[in-house]
Formats: structure tokens, sequence, C-alpha cells
């Protein structure tokens, strides 16, 4: 049997200025891998390295490693990306976590993907040697739940929605407004991208657990419980009109069953004798009527909203930081090509 070919850098994409941006919070025990391994396999790349209060030798151990290291002080991943977006100017760029967990050589295809036209290249793990490298079964269940709900109410098919390895276009990064403070970025990225319709192509890269004496700065508990509140959050962001309609169902369903007790009683009885009963029903019917016109209206402004981020998008497709036309580098700012799926 013939040797795998290791994928090469395309020549749009090895033309393009290429920035892999990692936040690391104290993990000396494989950051100095981890920026090595992407300097082989992206040897043009600019490897920045955020530091976010570490406690230990992560900032020395990255710039010795060649690494461009700066610090952010507000705490969390979220904090951290939102001022990587900000600071670094690059055509192309890729995010990886520094625990080491994610092959710096799987990068290539991400960064190709994105000099063909895509805004946001999304590594999945869950296709490939996720569940049986993850030896957290919380983990697993909750990266499986998030998944399925996302895609269910997104109409959407993405594999893997929390994955921390992506590469984006410079378009992408410059329009992308990042709120979220902690571990739940990428679920606030993903939900994001599918509501503006960027363009999305994900494919399956190789996991592999942390080494031995590096630790998850991921708490399964309160992690999750943020990350359902983003969710839940973006939901009635993005989808207020569904959002609004079910919570006026539940206060219209409960309305109207007190108010047919009440139209009951008074047909058999000619007399109404629980008026806080009658009084409570219309209340609820009352308020299930707002939020069918709250819903119609936040729908109307995130329709509106939609609208804007493809004018942002276009406006930064053509900025200086851009790769020019000569290179070859499709920005794809209006593409619709959502989800294709790459087969190994």
């Amino acid at each position: 049997m013939m040797p795998e070919t290791k994928e090469q850098l395309s020549p749009k994409a090895a033309a393009s200025s290429i920035a892999v941006l990692i936040p690391c919070y104290n993990e000396e025990v494989t950051i100095g891998k981890v920026v090595r391994d992407f300097h082989a396999a992206l040897p043009g790349a600019t490897v920045y390295v955020y530091d976010n209060n570490s406690t230990d030798a992560t900032a020395e151990i990255a710039r010795r490693e060649g690494a461009v290291v700066r610090r952010e002080p507000r705490q969390g991943k979220g904090n951290v990306v939102r001022a990587m977006f900000n600071q670094v100017d690059a055509d192309i760029y890729v995010m990886v976590d520094g625990d080491d967990t994610y092959p710096a050589e799987e990068s290539v295809k991400l960064v190709n993907k994105v000099a063909e036209g895509y805004d946001m290249v999304i590594g999945d793990r869950l296709s490939s040697t996720y569940f049986e490298e993850n030896k957290r079964p919380f983990h697993n269940f909750g990266n499986k739940l998030v998944r399925s709900f996302i895609n269910k109410f997104f109409h959407a098919n993405v594999r893997d929605i929390m994955t921390g390895y992506r590469a984006f276009s410079y378009s992408y990064v410059k329009t992308y407004p990042c709120l979220s403070r902690g571990f739940e970025i990428e679920t606030e990225m993903t939900i994001f991208s599918l509501d503006k319709n960027v363009r999305i192509y994900e494919t399956p890269i190789q996991y592999r657990d942390r080494p031995e004496g590096s630790e998850s700065k991921l708490n399964t508990v309160g992690d999750g419980v943020k990350v359902l509140n983003t969710i839940f959050s973006m939901i009635r962001q993005y989808k207020p009109m569904p959002y609004f309609n079910a919570l006026a169902a539940v206060f219209g369903a409960f309305g109207i069953g007190f108010l047919i007790s009440v139209l009951v009683e008074f047909s058999q009885t000619h007399m109404v004798a629980r008026f806080p009963t009658l009084i409570v029903s219309v209340l609820l019917i009352l308020i299930a009527l707002l939020l069918f016109v709250a819903g119609i209206i936040l729908d109307a402004h995130a329709r509106k909203d939609r609208k804007d981020y493809l004018l942002w998008q276009n406006l930064f497709a053509q900025a200086p930081g851009a790769a020019s036309a000569e290179n070859g580098v499709v920005r794809g700012a209006n593409a619709r090509d959502v989800n294709t799926r790459d087969k190994r």
C-alpha cells in the first residue's frame, strides 16, 4: 500500500500571510512543542501566543521557541480571542489550543480551505478520534447534547460545535463580535456563523488527549452551564420569532385553560364565582399576545442585523489587510456553501 501523501499548502495559501493564534493559561508542559510543530507545519506563519495570566513558564517557553508572546489580563478564553482578533492582522488565521491535543499538520487542510474562499473552517474532532481519546465522559455527553440541540434549531449539520481548532478569513475575524468571556466562545462562534450564513467548511481532524502532566482548565459543570446559557441567549437574539412564540404558546395555553374552566362554570350557573381565576386567565392571554408581538418586532431587527453584517463583511473584504487580488485569494463574503463535508 502506498503511504498517504502529506498535504501541502496550495499556491493561494502559500502567497497569503498566516497567523497562528494560541490562547494559553498555564500550558508550560505543552506550549513548546505546539509552537515548534506549527512552525514546522506552516513555515511562513507567525505564531502568536496570548498568555492569559499564567503563573508558570508558559510565556518564557513560547518566546524561546520563536512565538510572538502577548499578554491578555482579562481572564477567560473569550476575552483572549477578542484581543487576538482585534490586534492581529493576517490574510488567514488559525486558532488552536495550547494543550497539544490538535496535531499541527492538520492545519494545512484548514488553511487551504480558507484560501479557497471559506470564511470559517472547522476542525471536526467528533468524526475522528475524540470519543476514543477523551477520557471525560461528561465532556463527550455535553458535546453530543449541544451538537444535537443547535443543529436541530438552526437546521444545520455541523458535526463539531465546540472544537477549538478553526481557521478564519480576514473578513470574518474583523467582523465577528466576540461577546463571550470564557470557554463558551466556540459555541457562540458556531451559532453566529450559522445565523449569518457565512461560508463554513468542516473537515475531520485527528484528536489526542492531553499528555501526562497537563491539566484541563475546563470545568465540566460550571462551563457547561455557561455554554447552555450562551445557547439560549443567542437563540433569543438570533431566532426571536420561534423563541417568543414558544413562550407565548405556554402562557396562552394556561390562560385559555383557566378561561375555559370559568366559561364552563358560567354556562352552568350563569354566574362568575371565580373572579381571580378570570382575571389571571385574561392577564396570561394578554402576556401571550405581547410575547407574540415582541417576537415579530425582534425578528425584523434580527433580519436587519443580518443585512448589516453582510455590508460590514463586504467592506472588510476590501480592507488593506486582505490578500491582494493578484494572489488569487477569494474572500467569499457573500458565499453560501454551508457545512460541506470533507471525506477521509
